[in-house]
């Protein structure tokens, strides 16, 4: 189905769910999360159409999305995703793994099994 050929950018974040509701797809613009082509825009009246390409900065990541169509209504995720292609950028898998609970050597408390090791070398009971 295809939209108008023009549409408000907070319309459209709205519509591909990028935000919750368009007051916050508005104030994401006004904060200058939001660049078309490059350039950063702060009015939610913006227009997008077909082929302009997003940079969209949320809290923990980064969306890079071009505009496949615009839409006519805020419908289910696998419509939404049918009004963009996702360019963005994949994460980085960190070399290791951060473990909650380990800890390097010597670096602390010791462990109960450290403990015991202790009192063995000492001949304590």
């Amino acid at each position: 189905m295809a939209g108008p050929e023009r549409q408000r950018i907070d319309k459209w974040l709205f519509y591909a769910r990028v935000a919750k509701s368009r007051s916050l797809a508005a104030r994401l613009v006004q904060a200058g999360g939001v660049r078309v082509n490059r350039e950063k825009i702060i009015q939610a009246a913006y227009q997008v159409r077909a082929d302009d390409v997003l940079t969209i900065a949320r809290a923990r990541d980064i969306l890079v999305y071009r505009i496949l169509d615009t839409g006519m209504r805020r419908g289910p995720a696998t419509e939404a995703r049918a009004l963009y292609e996702d360019l963005s950028p994949k994460p980085v898998a960190s070399e290791k793994p951060v473990v909650a609970g380990l800890r390097d050597a010597g670096a602390g408390r010791p462990t109960k099994k450290e403990r015991r090791a202790m009192d063995k070398w000492r001949g304590e009971p």
